[in-house]
């Protein structure tokens, strides 16, 4: 395959290629000395219909679209394989198919043009999605240590980051994340797949102290939404009962008030973590940092508490490679670099 290459080429910029496959978004991107040059993201339309992300089809389609994509990004970005410094891929964690396929793929290309390989934690890339910034564009990024509020459909945290390399995660979900609850919600109101963009917008109408659910009391800064998701499955059991139309007759206050108290539950926990640390340099990522509930909220309590807080641009919010690209550039300026023997692996708990 042929691919458009720049006659004048800066030997002495460093470039690094990433590879996004962690989920059933194929994404490649472009950094060059720090700046995003491309971004590119194929989303699977084929798990609509099954609500929910079916994990061998998607590592199908990540096979089927992961060479196009790479084109396109490299494409966008005026330059070639040959003008790569180093490719990073999402190492973890992830669907283990799906993240098979961008891993293998970064590994022939490091093969085949001798370049170094780095492999990404995907929860760092988007701890750290703030710091994109285009060609052009000017810099306002986090200062260190920062706090961010780790939002998405499979995790859900709270971490001190110190640095590019040294962060700690000071508060965890012990059951379900916010993102796999507003999924699972919208699922039992037959809004479709994915939930929490359809929650978000039927939100916009309702009332958001229509309904009360149950609250979870859980220690420290750990999340929990297993309670929260049951209460409102009960509810709506127990409200159909009397009316069966009951959830179509309400749905925007019931969007409204799940939402509203799954945004109270974050900003509970993430001020608790302020008052404890003393870190007033806020920042939120991951799929649910979109919600414009939780955006419209945060930027209320920053201004009430006299925080820093940084919220990302909706196109970084979602799986990407821009991100894991920017990480992969930080390690190779540290020489931090991988094996052909780097393995894939499924859980948080097996990366290092």
């Amino acid at each position: 395959m042929y691919f458009c290459k720049l006659v004048y080429v800066d030997k002495m910029k460093t470039i690094v290629l990433g590879i996004e496959s962690s989920c059933d978004d194929t994404s490649a991107a472009v950094v060059c000395d720090g700046k995003l040059y491309s971004n590119v993201i194929n989303t699977q339309s084929i798990h609509y219909k099954y609500g929910g992300v079916v994990p061998e089809l998607a590592s199908r389609a990540h096979q089927q679209n992961i060479v196009l994509v790479v084109k396109e990004a490299l494409e966008q970005a005026k330059i070639s394989f040959d003008d790569i410094s180093a490719i990073a891929f999402t190492q973890g964690p992830g669907l283990l198919g799906s993240l098979l396929v961008g891993s293998s793929f970064a590994k022939g290309v490091a093969i085949a043009k001798d370049i170094p390989i780095i492999g990404v934690n995907h929860l760092q890339g988007h701890m750290f999605a703030h710091f994109l910034r285009e060609k052009d564009e000017e810099e306002f990024i986090p200062k260190f240590p920062f706090l961010c509020l780790l939002v998405s459909g499979g995790h859900t945290q709270i971490i001190v980051v110190e640095s590019y390399t040294k962060y700690e995660i000071i508060g965890s979900t012990i059951d379900d994340a916010a993102g796999e609850a507003f999924d699972k919600c919208a699922k039992v109101m037959n809004l479709g797949y994915p939930g929490g963009p359809l929650i978000d917008k039927y939100a916009q109408t309702g009332n958001p102290n229509k309904f009360k659910f149950s609250k979870p009391n859980v220690a420290d800064l750990n999340f929990s939404f297993s309670g929260l998701k049951t209460s409102f499955l009960y509810f709506l059991r127990d409200q159909i009962k009397e009316n069966e139309n009951f959830i179509s007759e309400n749905l925007p206050d019931l969007c409204a008030s799940l939402q509203f108290q799954i945004v109270d539950i974050l900003l509970e926990k993430l001020s608790k973590a302020v008052k404890q640390t003393g870190i007033t340099e806020i920042t939120i990522s991951g799929g649910v940092s979109a919600n414009s509930g939780l955006r419209t909220k945060l930027t209320e309590l920053a201004q009430e508490k006299n925080w820093t807080v940084h919220i990302p641009k909706i196109r970084y919010t979602t799986d990407n490679a821009a991100m894991i690209a920017l990480i992969g550039y930080y390690h190779f300026l540290d020489g931090k670099t991988n094996g052909l023997d780097i393995v894939s692996v499924a859980n948080l708990a097996q990366l290092s």
